[in-house]
C-alpha cells in the first residue's frame, strides 16, 4: 500500500492537469486507513466505530457537519422527544442514563450521544464532504474523496462502511404556485418552535410523527394550524394498556402471527381514540405492524395531536391541488387562507449521489436493495448501517454484524502480513 502512494505521489508531481488542479486549491492529499472508512457520525455510524473499537479495529469517521448527529442537533424542533422507550434506543455497550425519562428529550438523546463517543474515544473528522467513493479493482481498495477545510482528501481503505442513513436530505416537494404565495413555505428540518408563528394560520403538509407533532406545538403557542393528510395513516396510541404501544406489541409478536398482534393493535386504539377516519384520518387496509414491514412506513404514536384535532383547533385537509397569494386551493375545490406552509414531507438518502457502484444499494432510493436484516453487507468490503427503516435497534443490529464481519477479515490480514513478515527475516530470527 505505501508502494502505491509512493508512486500515486510520483506520477501527480509531473502531471500536468493536476499541477493546474494544486495551484487553484489550498491543498490535496492521500492517506491510507489501516481500517475501515465511516461515512456519517450519526447514531448509527457511532455505533458501528463503537463495535469496531470493541473488537480492536481502528477506523476513520467522516462527517460533513461540525458535530456529530447533525440531524438531531441543527435540524429537529425543539419540543421532539424520542418517540420509543429508551431501552429500544440504546446503542451497543452503553444503556441510558437511569435518571432519563422513558422518553428522553432531544437535549438528553444529544446528551447520551456526546458520551456515547467519549466513552469510545470516537473522534470524527469533521467537516468532511464525502463527494465520491468508488471501489478501484486494480488496487483492490476504496477510493473516498473528501472536501474538507483543508482541502481534498483522498482516503484509500480496505472496507468502506455507509452510516449516512435514511434521513441525509430533506424531501421538498414542488407544489404548482410556490412562487406565487408570498409567506414562507420551510421545510421541518429549519423548523424550531411554534413560537415565531403565534396567532398565524400555518398548513402543515404531511402527517407522519413530525407532522403531527409540528401541529401540537403550533397549538400549544397559539398559532392556527391545519395539517394536510394525502394518503392514509394509522394512528396508534403512545402507551396501551400502561406500556408503550412498541414494547407491547413486541412482546405480542412473540406469542402471535402479526395479523393477529395488528388485529389487537387496531381493536385497542379504536376504544381509547375513536373512530379516526370520522376526522379525515382513514387506515390504510394493511395493519400498522404488517404495513411498516412491508413498506416501512411508520405508524403515527399520538402524544395529544389527535384531541386537538377532535376539538377543531386542528384543521384536516385533502391534498393540495396549487397554491394562491396566501391561500391554498385543495383537491376538493375549497380554497383556504394562510400565512406560511411547513412541509413535514420526510426525508431522503443521498448515497446515489457519492457513492459509485450499482450492486448493493438502489439508485432510485438509496437503499440497499436486499431487505432486512441481509441489507447490512455487500461486496468488496462494503457495508450499510442504519438503512433497516427499524430505527436505531435495527441500526445497533447492523454494526454489531458489520463489526463482526470486518474483525474476522482483519484477522486474516493480520496473519497474512505476519506470514510476510516472517518470510522476509533470517531462518535464524523467524
Amino acid at each position: 500500500m505505501e508502494h502505491y502512494l509512493r508512486e500515486r505521489e510520483g506520477k501527480q508531481l509531473h502531471d500536468p492537469i493536476r499541477i493546474e488542479k494544486t495551484k487553484n486549491s489550498s491543498s490535496s492529499r492521500c492517506e491510507y486507513v489501516d481500517g475501515p472508512v465511516i461515512v456519517g457520525a450519526g447514531p448509527s455510524g457511532l455505533a458501528a466505530a463503537a463495535c469496531l473499537k470493541e473488537k480492536g479495529v481502528p477506523c476513520v469517521v467522516l462527517e460533513r457537519s461540525n458535530c456529530i448527529a447533525s440531524l438531531w442537533q441543527l435540524k429537529t424542533y425543539d419540543r421532539l422527544r424520542l418517540h420509543l422507550p429508551k431501552q429500544f434506543c440504546e446503542l451497543p455497550f452503553l444503556g441510558f442514563p437511569s435518571n432519563f425519562p422513558t422518553y428522553p428529550t432531544k437535549q438528553q438523546f444529544i446528551k447520551y450521544l456526546e458520551d456515547y463517543a467519549k466513552k469510545f474515544d470516537i473522534r470524527p473528522r469533521f467537516n468532511e464532504t464525502v463527494a465520491h467513493a468508488e471501489y478501484d479493482s486494480t488496487l483492490g481498495f476504496w477510493r473516498v474523496k473528501s472536501a474538507g477545510l483543508k482541502g481534498e482528501t483522498e482516503y484509500v481503505c480496505r472496507c468502506l462502511v455507509v452510516a449516512t442513513g435514511e434521513n441525509a436530505e430533506p424531501v421538498v416537494p414542488q407544489i404548482e404556485g410556490m412562487e406565487e404565495f408570498g409567506g414562507p413555505i420551510r421545510h421541518t428540518s429549519l423548523y424550531k418552535s411554534g413560537d415565531e408563528y403565534r396567532l398565524k394560520r400555518v398548513l402543515v403538509v404531511g402527517c407522519g410523527n413530525s407532522g403531527m407533532e409540528v401541529c401540537l406545538d403550533l397549538c400549544n403557542n397559539k398559532a392556527k394550524p391545519s395539517i394536510v393528510v394525502r394518503d392514509t395513516v394509522h394512528v396508534l396510541p403512545r402507551e396501551m394498556l400502561g406500556k408503550s404501544t412498541f414494547g407491547l406489541s413486541m412482546w405480542l409478536l412473540k406469542w402471535l402471527p402479526m395479523r393477529l398482534v395488528d388485529r389487537f393493535l387496531l381493536i385497542v386504539s379504536w376504544l381509547m381514540l375513536g373512530d379516526t377516519a370520522r376526522f379525515g384520518l382513514d387506515r390504510p387496509r394493511l395493519g400498522p405492524l404488517e404495513l411498516k414491514n412491508l413498506s416501512g412506513k411508520t405508524p403515527v404514536l399520538d402524544v395529544g395531536t389527535l384531541a386537538k384535532i377532535k376539538s377543531g383547533d386542528i384543521k384536516v385537509f385533502p391534498s393540495i391541488k396549487r397554491l394562491k397569494r396566501h391561500a391554498v386551493e385543495f383537491v376538493n375545490g375549497k380554497i383556504q387562507n394562510f400565512d406560511a406552509i411547513i412541509l413535514a414531507t420526510g426525508y431522503r438518502s443521498n448515497v446515489p449521489s457519492w457513492l459509485k457502484e450499482g450492486q448493493m444499494f438502489s439508485k432510485k432510493d438509496g437503499f440497499p436493495r436486499k431487505a432486512f436484516p441481509n441489507g447490512w453487507k455487500g461486496e468488496y468490503g462494503l457495508y450499510a448501517v442504519g438503512f433497516t427503516k427499524r430505527g436505531l435497534l435495527g441500526a445497533s443490529m447492523d454494526a454489531k454484524k458489520i463489526a463482526e464481519d470486518i474483525e474476522r477479515c482483519w484477522k486474516v490480514e493480520a496473519k497474512q502480513k505476519l506470514a510476510f513478515v516472517s518470510s522476509l527475516l533470517p531462518r535464524s530470527l523467524s
